[in-house]
This record gives C-alpha cells, sequence and structure tokens, in this order.
C-alpha cells in the first residue's frame, strides 16, 4: 500500500515537474534608456533641491547656476551701448546744422546767381558759394559713414548680448524628460562646470527587455509582434504583461557572459528588445522571460 502511494505521488510531482517546464522562448533583463543632464555653464550650484527617486516634469526648473558673472557683463555692455547710442545722437546733431548751413548757403547761391546776370555780383562770388556747398555735401556724407560705423559697432553689441542672455538663461537646470532622477553626481553648493554631468534621469514608465534569439528563432518573430513577457513576482510565481517587439540586431553575436554554461556561450545569437508599459513593478536588471503568441 505505502509502494502504491508513493508511486502516484511520484507520478504527481513529474506531472507537476512537467508542467512548470514550459519554457520560454527568449530570457534577458529590463533595461531603460538613460538621460545624463550635464551643466551648461560653470559656476557655483545655488539651488539644486532634487534628490534620487525623485519623479521630475519635461521643462521643470531642477537647479540653478550662479549668475552673477552674467549679470556683470550685461550690466556693462549695456552702459557702453548708451554711449555708443550717445554718440550716433551727436552724430545726427551735427548732420542736422549741416543741413541747416547748406540752406542758407544755398539761399544766398541762388541771390548771387541772379545778381551775376545783371553785374550787381562777381562769377568769383558765385564760385565760392558752389564750393562751400559741396564742401558741406562732403561734410554731410562723412557724418553718415560715420553713424554707419556707429551702427556696425552697436550690432556687435548686439551679437554679444545675445551671447550673454543665452549663457544666462543655461544657468537655469531644466529637465529634458518626463522621468525619475536615478542618480546625482553634484551638490548644491558645488562648483557645477559646463559638460559636466549633473545627474541621471530615465522614464521609467516605459522599460525594454534585451533578450536574445537563436537563427532558429528569427523566422519565428518580427517588428511589431506582440508577445508575452514574464517576470517574478516572488514565491515562485510569474506575471505577464504584454509587450511589443520594438528592435532586432541585424548582426550575429556571441551569447554574452550573463548565459551560465560556456557551451551556450560559444552559440551565435541576435539581440532582441521588446518594449512594455511599467506599472512600477517592474525594475531596471530585473530578469525576464519572453514567449512567442
Amino acid at each position: 500500500m505505502k509502494r502504491i502511494a508513493l508511486f502516484t505521488l511520484l507520478i504527481s510531482a513529474l506531472v507537476a515537474c512537467d508542467h512548470r517546464k514550459e519554457l520560454s522562448d527568449a530570457y534577458g533583463n529590463f533595461e531603460v534608456e538613460d538621460i545624463i543632464i550635464s551643466a551648461e555653464a560653470t559656476g557655483k550650484l545655488l539651488e539644486f533641491p532634487v534628490q534620487e527617486a525623485d519623479k521630475i516634469s519635461k521643462g521643470q526648473d531642477i537647479g540653478l547656476i550662479d549668475t552673477i558673472q552674467y549679470s556683470l557683463q550685461l550690466n556693462q555692455l549695456e552702459a557702453q551701448k548708451f554711449s555708443v547710442q550717445s554718440k550716433v545722437a551727436g552724430v545726427n546733431a551735427q548732420i542736422a546744422t549741416y543741413k541747416q548751413q547748406k540752406e542758407n548757403i544755398q539761399v544766398t547761391y541762388d541771390r548771387v546767381t541772379k545778381l551775376v546776370v545783371t553785374g550787381a555780383a562777381t562769377q568769383q562770388q558765385k564760385d565760392d558759394l558752389e564750393g562751400q556747398l559741396k564742401l558741406i555735401d562732403k561734410q554731410i556724407e562723412a557724418a553718415k559713414t560715420q553713424i554707419t560705423s556707429i551702427n556696425r559697432e552697436l550690432g556687435v553689441m548686439e551679437a554679444q548680448g545675445a551671447l550673454l542672455n543665452e549663457q544666462f538663461i543655461k544657468c537655469t537646470v531644466k529637465s529634458p524628460i518626463d522621468g525619475v532622477v536615478l542618480k546625482k553626481y553634484i551638490n548644491e553648493g558645488e562648483i557645477a562646470v559646463a559638460g559636466k554631468p549633473l545627474l541621471k534621469v530615465a522614464d521609467l514608465s516605459e522599460l525594454e527587455l534585451r533578450c536574445y534569439l537563436s537563427g532558429d528563432q528569427l523566422s519565428s518573430v518580427k517588428l511589431g509582434d506582440k508577445v508575452k513577457v514574464l517576470f517574478d513576482t516572488g514565491k515562485n510565481q510569474m506575471e505577464t504583461i504584454e509587450g511589443t517587439v520594438s528592435w532586432i540586431s541585424d548582426e550575429a553575436e556571441f551569447s554574452p557572459k550573463i548565459i551560465q554554461t560556456k557551451q551556450e556561450r560559444v552559440k551565435l545569437v541576435y539581440a532582441m528588445k521588446v518594449k512594455v508599459a511599467n506599472d512600477g513593478r517592474l525594475k531596471v536588471g530585473m530578469p525576464g522571460e519572453v514567449r512567442f503568441k
């Protein structure tokens, strides 16, 4: 009787074991495309309130680098522009004086021209007035050339001001995406350097399961296919969610070192990524499995 009971138990265990032996088509780990946010200006980091695991929004101000040097330079440039613009006003006033003188001389010239006809004025007087009119025309043209030169100088200052304003704007650190802060590389009060990382962020609302296919499996899947993605939830249980094949490598490679046996590592495989929506249960680095529908 004991033998029959033992045999029945063994058969039940084998059936259960065979049921759990439903193998997945591919195995891998969840990963995410992270973004390194770097400083675009150099200076003391005055404000940097975000912490690791904080959620941030696209366009949100997450840090402030000292702007005093750019503020001082902008103020200095504004003073220089005011000084140069006052030169334009002076030259314009000078041109107005020249034009008034020309009008006065023109009146005299017209009168002398009539008198020359009657013999009451000499040709020399007329010629002298003509010379004065030509001289004033040259003076007006020279003054206009000064204005052109001053306007060019103002144009250079405008370009410098635009550059300083851009640097001023870059002192405010903004998030380029909606995501979660994964790592901080610098703290408030430290010196930020242009081009150096400040923090790492990623959008965890969607993860990718990177796994590997054999050459025989390539014909079973294509881009855009819906597949089943399985992940551990504890106590030897697995949850299933739907995923979409987002990328398949077009080049074969040797199995990665995460494959346990040497025999498996020498096989040629193709990398594949499956995109899945994350409701918070999936974590970067967590293992997962794929079953083709």
